[in-house]
């Protein structure tokens, strides 16, 4: 049925490239149909300080996102009905958090695809991976792989990133030139800077109401917030219980007026189970923790790229939960070497956590922090990401 499908895309994506495409229609979408990341910051800009005369349209694979879409006032097609296929077709200007599947692959011919990406980082990707489960599609060009993964191979007309640094990575990551990535940061990180005014208008606005809620719930009520955001992990889907003793951290954070978040990666399909603790909650993991984590005071991460968008926000502290490093990097390896690029306080073993909880021993050093934002971010730091962007296509039409 899958190859049957990809058989049928196939035919269909040379037709894509004989519409007329307008230059004043911007498409936006994101990975598994959901409403996220810097595509979905990038749009709710474009539809509210964007110029008048462009239309800028949120297409889903997801019914239930389209209605979520709608409801906050916000133009978005389902992308497999009439209405949604014809502005994929027409329009110019696509953009995305991934790869054009998160459109329609196969109504991506004569569009200009400009990939907004969802994380700088260290972690090889794309065509720079070399072990791991995407060695096959990558490096070794499994066949079948190749033949379900068009999107993979379909390069993108521009890249966001975010420095030189970045960008040498990226460009050979996604074969393309280095004049074809865009240094402009993420649209995703203003709101980790914004004023308390702006972040306010913009949660009672764009996000759920259990998002208010639970910021209520939190600000002013626990001495820390801690929040755990591990990495993706091929291998691993019991993510918290299986590198976690839960029932022993939550006495340690009640004993501290604590409160821990657990925000799963998007792609854990979740089977830890929390039972009643009361000091440790679990996101949903599809929701948009970005708007939260100004609330929170320290990160526990790993190997994920969260640890150079949380370090834009200045006074909050980093603990690098790395329990799993060696077999870590033999599924994964990074591009760069990973002890020069990161800061923060590093414990590889469940109990090194514990201690430096208890203790409060992980105060960032402030001129490491400032390193590593400026080489992983450098002047986009204090960018208006989502202006410059829209202002590059504004000239690009011309």
């Amino acid at each position: 049925m899958k190859f049957l499908a990809y058989l049928i895309c196939y035919l269909i994506y040379p037709f894509s490239f004989l519409f007329p495409r307008s230059r004043r229609k911007y498409v936006f979408g994101s990975y598994r149909g959901s409403f996220a990341d810097n595509a979905k910051y990038l749009f709710i800009y474009s539809v509210e300080n964007g110029d008048k005369d462009i239309r800028s349209i949120w297409l889903s694979t997801s019914r239930a996102t389209v209605r979520k879409v709608r409801s906050l006032g916000l133009p978005a097609y389902w992308v497999l009905g009439p209405r949604g296929i014809w502005h994929a077709l027409t329009s110019k200007y696509w953009f995305f958090n991934s790869y054009t599947s998160d459109i329609m692959f196969c109504l991506s011919g004569g569009a200009c695809c400009i990939n907004l990406w969802h994380g700088v980082g260290l972690k090889r990707t794309e065509f720079n991976t070399v072990s791991g489960p995407l060695a096959d599609r990558y490096s070794k060009k499994n066949k079948y792989d190749v033949f379900c993964h068009p999107e993979s191979f379909r390069r993108p007309d521009w890249l966001l990133t975010s420095t030189p640094f970045q960008t040498s990575m990226f460009a050979k990551a996604f074969r393309l030139p280095e004049s074809k990535c865009l240094e402009l940061g993420y649209p995703r990180n203003r709101i980790l800077n914004a004023d308390e005014k702006a972040r306010s208008e913009y949660v009672d606005r764009y996000e759920p109401a259990s998002t208010r809620q639970f910021i209520e719930s939190i600000r002013g009520k626990y001495d820390n917030v801690y929040v755990y955001m591990p990495t993706w992990r091929d291998s691993q889907r019991t993510v918290f219980t299986q590198s976690m003793d839960l029932e022993r951290l939550n006495g340690i954070l009640a004993a501290k007026n604590s409160l821990l978040i657990l925000k799963p990666h998007a792609n854990v399909i979740l089977t830890d189970t929390l039972g009643s603790l009361s000091n440790i909650v679990l996101a949903d993991p599809k929701s948009d923790i970005y708007p939260i984590l100004p609330y929170a005071h320290v990160l526990i991460t790993d190997y994920s790229s969260i640890l150079y968008d949380w370090l834009l926000m200045e006074g909050k502290d980093v603990i690098l939960y790395l329990y799993d490093y060696k077999e870590y990097v033999r599924e994964r390896d990074f591009y760069y070497p990973f002890d020069e690029n990161v800061a923060g306080c590093r414990v590889e073993s469940f109990d090194g956590l514990c201690s430096v909880i208890e203790f409060g021993q992980y105060a960032i050093d402030p001129v490491e922090r400032r390193r590593i934002v400026d080489r992983f971010w450098g002047e986009t730091a204090s960018f208006d990401s989502s202006r410059k962007i829209l202002d590059f296509i504004k000239d690009l039409r011309k």
